[in-house]
């Protein structure tokens, strides 16, 4: 029988994804947050750090050092602190996700390709199940580790999965387009406001190291991806190239994206004949755990355009790592994540 209440740590709580994780679990009736760590914020109140949680969360941030045992326990850590202190974490919880990059991926030798270091650990990669509820929520129900899963991979993955699995796909282009939290909450000149203000900046038109996930998640399938930052906090826009191996009509994929996810409660299928809506847009999901797919097919060529649009420290992020938890211990995977998003916003 599961527990009636859970006590979940945070570790990293003074960044961007932290605070939504605190935000979320505030409102979760199944969760008590019992600690949440920020070594920089040790002894302030949380609301320092996210003023929009202001009678909110009554919490003082503490340092990893101070961490007690709990049910489960997040970890919002930069890249490599995970993998660097895994075991001493795994005493403090018999549950553990892990929304960094350092369990994503399965092969040992893909971290020397992508992360530019041999992964200290490498028997734990597959015990940590990839953090897409929509893919994995058989095994996250059993699972005692889980892994976040990237952002841009996210929005990837969601809108190529149901293609792939149909054996339609030739090859991919997907271009990203992010808004500036995705780079988190520490400042540098890239964030600098006259630098970052008004700007359609690419960042990373080659190897960037969500491409691991995607091909992981994709049987391998040929993806060249490019990432570009916009004037936008919140949000990411996902327009990918599909080039098919045969020829497809709409009503087709309609089908085809019906069957994998009709059910799913946080994947919605867009595509209006008129309107400004008609298409996924991400500044209508700020907040929100959704993701939204659309797709129009180029009556010219072999090109099928798949748009996707998730919140990323959302979907990307917090939210996502919230519908784990729910998938972790059978809850109802929409639990603590209700929220419609705003419009106009």
């Amino acid at each position: 029988m599961h527990q009636d209440v859970i006590k979940v740590a945070i570790t990293g709580g003074s960044g961007y994804t932290g605070g939504e994780l605190v935000r979320l679990l505030h409102f979760h009736p199944k969760v008590e947050i019992t600690q949440i760590t920020s070594q920089r914020l040790a002894g302030k109140f949380v609301h320092n750090a996210h003023p929009n949680l202001r009678q909110v969360s009554r919490h003082k941030f503490c340092t990893l050092s101070e961490l007690a045992p709990c049910d489960l326990l997040f970890l919002c850590l930069p890249h490599g602190r995970a993998m660097d202190s895994i075991d001493a974490f795994r005493t403090l919880a018999p549950k553990i996700i892990d929304l960094s990059g350092d369990f994503r991926l399965r092969n040992p030798s893909d971290y020397d390709k992508w992360y530019g270091r041999a992964h200290p650990r490498p028997e734990l990669l597959t015990e940590f199940v990839y953090g897409i509820p929509e893919l994995h929520r058989a095994r996250m129900a059993r699972a005692d580790l889980v892994t976040g899963a990237g952002c841009n991979a996210t929005a990837t993955i969601l809108a190529l999965r149901p293609l792939v699995q149909a054996k339609l796909v030739d090859s991919v282009v997907v271009e990203v387009k992010a808004g500036s939290s995705e780079g988190g909450n520490a400042s540098s000149d890239a964030s600098h406001h006259p630098e970052r203000s008004g700007v359609v900046r690419s960042y990373k038109p080659t190897g960037h190291r969500h491409v691991a996930e995607m091909q992981q998640a994709l049987d391998g399938i040929p993806i060249h991806f490019s990432a570009t930052a916009i004037e936008m906090v919140r949000g990411i826009l996902a327009t990918c190239h599909v080039f098919l191996r045969e020829d497809v009509d709409e009503k087709a994929l309609w089908k085809l994206y019906r069957q994998a996810y009709g059910d799913e409660p946080f994947i919605r299928i867009v595509k209006e004949r008129s309107g400004i809506h008609r298409y996924p847009e991400p500044k209508l999901l700020a907040g929100t755990n959704y993701c939204d797919i659309g797709f129009e097919r180029d009556p010219h060529s072999n090109r099928l355009v798949v748009l996707s649009a998730i919140d990323n420290l959302m979907k990307g992020a917090g939210g996502q790592g919230v519908q784990a938890l729910n998938a972790m211990h059978g809850w109802d995977e929409r639990t603590g994540l209700e929220f419609p998003g705003l419009h106009p916003i």
